[in-house]
């Protein structure tokens, strides 16, 4: 199969609900599997930060990834008078759906926060589980509480990120902090410890992910990052069942969350928990641009089985 370079090739423009954004479509090559994926990123994202990944998943059938309000470039929900909640991200995830594939069967794979709003589309919208083949979890949670912060850390994340979603301290924080020279000197001092470059050694690398982190702070609306990430601190979606099984992919060293309290609280929500473990410090790095960087993000057992689906 020809390696693919260009994702500007498959990016097409999104409107929809009165939000205008951008969505990357790749059809299925001709020797590849015929299955359909929607891919839904995670939080302090944009559609080039995945394309690796989508290269991946395009060896498996066509690939469909859409902006998030707020994420992306894509106008925030603050622009037509709403506030991106859980509950709001997944209306919108539901009328995307709804729009792009009807009454087609498709395979969902959500990152992180993406899977937070999956889950929460499939609780809201149950007729939606039809439409569902197989449904695939990246570092995705079940609950606040999965997270492994101690208590005094995850009260200063909550009092920062509500503090910074709203307007006057967000535009004062836009001018202040995040003006490219300053976004490269933070990673800069913080690139021994942070999460996303403990795995990166070259330093070629270390001043690639700073150019792109850039892009990403620019890029992305800063009180939906901010509001979103305080709702991720305290929310759940343990009350409601999801009548489908789950097919997990998670970190072994990842530090951030208590794999023993997601699974916990994923058989609460699902019918079944499949887990995978890949080998990797985590799976947030910047830097997912090409195949080889996301190779290890899906695990060969899970590829077998969507293959097989064929």
């Amino acid at each position: 199969m020809a390696v693919k370079t260009n994702p500007a090739k498959y990016i097409l423009p999104l409107y929809i609900n009165r939000l205008e954004g951008r969505m990357l479509f790749m059809p299925a090559p001709s020797k590849a599997g015929q299955e359909q994926l929607l891919f839904i990123y995670g939080h302090h994202s944009n559609l080039e930060r995945w394309w690796g990944l989508m290269q991946i998943l395009n060896s498996l059938g066509s690939v469909t990834m859409p902006d998030l309000p707020g994420f992306g470039g894509m106008d925030s929900f603050y622009k037509i008078g709403e506030k991106p909640s859980i509950d709001t991200m997944a209306d919108y995830l539901a009328a995307f759906f709804r729009l792009r594939f009807h009454h087609k069967r498709v395979i969902v794979v959500g990152m992180g926060y993406g899977f937070v709003l999956i889950t929460r589309m499939l609780q809201r919208y149950p007729e939606l589980k039809k439409n569902v083949k197989l449904l695939v979890s990246i570092g995705g949670v079940a609950d606040s509480e999965d997270f492994s912060f101690s208590k005094s850390k995850k009260l200063v994340y909550s009092y920062v990120t509500g503090l910074f979603a709203r307007r006057l301290p967000a535009s004062v924080f836009k001018v202040m902090a995040l003006n490219g020279p300053m976004i490269r000197l933070v990673y800069a001092k913080t690139s021994k410890v942070h999460h996303k470059t403990v795995a990166l050694q070259e330093p070629i690398n270390l001043k690639i992910l700073h150019d792109v982190e850039v892009g990403l702070w620019h890029g992305n609306d800063l009180r939906t990052y901010m509001y979103t990430t305080n709702e991720f601190l305290k929310f759940s979606n343990c009350d409601r069942r999801v009548d489908l099984p789950v097919h997990y992919v998670s970190a072994k060293k990842d530090h951030l969350i208590d794999h023993n309290r997601i699974e916990q609280h994923m058989r609460v929500i699902f019918t079944d928990f499949h887990p995978y473990f890949i080998n990797s410090n985590g799976y947030a790095s910047t830097l997912i641009a090409s195949r080889k960087e996301a190779a290890g993000l899906i695990p060969k057992d899970l590829v077998r089985i969507i293959r097989g689906m064929s």
